[in-house]
């Protein structure tokens, strides 16, 4: 265990335990009452988060908030059976009253599977960000004069902007997971986020908008005055580029889709299917298929939760497993699953590091951290140049998934016609619809640009909402449905 893993633990000791006159001895006796039935593994979740916002519009103050949430979350399985308390009181009696809940899960009768053991109390863990506070490492008035200059600097790209709406975001938040097996892990989890959305006008009245952002595990010296105008940049270019374009054809036909945050269709319409529970439950398009193909030749789909800094990276996940890169599929082979701990032990496979929840108040699912498709070898010049007439889409907004088959309809916020290998002008209104699985098999050149998004990612799940990286290089894909205007 480094330094920094043991700095981390003390850390969160003392935010969580000591100040309630808990310790590692407390929380054993706590165990000993729930294994007491037959329970095959328990474990506690203490967390503590900080967190607030502002929103900035037209250089006024619109809005701030200002949280504090801690507590604890107790969690006992039996075979797949999972009873579940959470308490916002930190405090022996409060654990003991979740104990007492979560034991009645031993007289359903459920049969058990084993208990799970480990060697060591303390599991080892990386440090991928520092534990910094970012609602303290500025004074309010500078938050506000943060959004302010990104405002300055939206209105300063061109004369047609007429409304800015600025949001700033940051969290800080500690956790203390302990498990039956005598896992101790902490971490602590800076987040950071700033967003822009800009509304220009035409001389016919007409109006659009564009929108960028992104963040990361930091606190507030993340967001330099270059990064600013970057978002302010990119927010009104794609305002001002919608302003000029014309209405989308609509058909079936080559779809090219740019490197970065494009990367969300494949998060939604592939990444959740390849979510452990999913598969257990055989619900997902690609249960059962491990060592099959399931995309086209040379694409590779990973999913990495050890990038430093990155939105959607985690020391350890919310079940005290250390992150990592898993390969979910590789030169369009089906290798594995994201996994959280009951799946795994269910599936007969190693956790990934996957377990994922909002908060105390939650139980851990199967979720994604930064999901990213690999580069390939072609430029994006190159595959713009091979496309005889399609859509080249630059950027999303909302859309609508099925996670089981992977059906989709997606809005494209940014997107060009493509005609004879040359860009011929802005389109709006378009929409791609078709299905993940499919799209994957069609999938006809891959760039070598791959790039993550800015850290804007936010995924929703059983009513859960976490932060998470998506990412992919520029892509040709055949035969995708386009619906348009035109």
């Amino acid at each position: 265990m480094t330094a920094k893993v043991q700095t981390l633990l003390v850390q969160a000791q003392k935010t969580l335990l000591t100040p309630y006159g808990l310790d590692v001895a407390t929380l054993d006796k706590v165990f000993g009452a729930i294994m007491a039935r037959d329970v095959d593994y328990a474990d506690l979740y203490f967390q503590y988060s900080r967190s607030e916002a502002w929103s900035l519009e037209e250089g006024i103050v619109k809005s701030g908030s200002f949280n504090i949430d801690e507590g604890v979350g107790v969690r006992a399985m039996a075979g797949e059976k999972t009873a579940f308390a959470y308490s916002d009181d930190i405090s022996l009696p409060a654990l003991g009253a979740a104990a007492s809940a979560v034991r009645a899960i031993a007289a359903a009768g459920q049969q058990r599977r084993g208990r799970i053991v480990a060697p060591a109390r303390t599991l080892p863990t990386h440090a991928l960000y520092a534990g910094l506070d970012p609602i303290a490492s500025l004074p309010a008035a500078a938050k506000v004069q943060l959004l302010e200059r990104l405002e300055s600097y939206a209105r300063a790209e061109d004369s047609r902007v007429k409304q800015v709406m600025a949001h700033l975001a940051g969290e800080y938040e500690v956790v203390l997971v302990a498990g039956s097996d005598g896992r101790l892990a902490a971490d602590i989890r800076p987040l950071v986020r700033v967003s822009i959305t800009v509304i220009v006008e035409g001389l016919n009245g007409d109006r659009e908008q564009g929108s960028a952002g992104g963040g990361g595990r930091s606190d507030y010296g993340y967001f330099s005055d270059a990064l600013l105008r970057g978002y302010a940049r990119e927010a009104v270019h794609q305002a001002v580029t919608n302003l000029e374009a014309r209405p989308a054809p609509a058909g079936t036909m080559t779809v090219v889709l740019g490197s970065g945050w494009p990367g969300i269709l494949l998060h939604e319409a592939v990444g959740h299917g390849l979510e452990g529970d999913f598969n257990r439950k055989g619900s997902s398009t690609f249960a059962g298929r491990i060592g099959s193909r399931v995309a086209a030749k040379g694409v590779t789909v990973v999913d990495d939760g050890s990038i430093p800094d990155r939105r959607g990276s985690l020391n350890i996940d919310d079940e005290g497993n250390p992150t990592q890169r898993t390969v979910l599929i590789e030169d369009g082979i089906l290798k594995g699953y994201m996994q959280d701990s009951l799946n795994a032990r269910l599936m007969g496979v190693a956790p990934t590091g996957n377990g994922r929840r909002e908060s105390f108040a939650h139980l851990p699912l199967p979720r994604m951290t930064n999901t990213m498709m690999l580069s390939g070898d072609r430029s994006a010049e190159e595959i713009i140049a091979s496309v005889k007439k399609g859509i080249y889409a630059v950027n999303f907004g909302g859309g609508q998934v099925d996670i089981t088959n992977g059906k989709f309809v997606f809005s494209m916020s940014e997107a060009y016609l493509i005609e004879d290998g040359k860009l011929a002008g802005p389109v709006k209104g378009a929409t791609l619809i078709g299905s993940g699985p499919e799209a994957m098999n069609q999938v006809a050149m891959i760039g070598d640009d791959m790039r993550l998004d800015p850290g804007v990612g936010t995924c929703g799940k059983d009513g859960q909402s976490v932060p998470v990286g998506v990412g992919q290089p520029t892509l040709r894909i055949e035969g995708l449905t386009v619906g348009g205007t035109a």
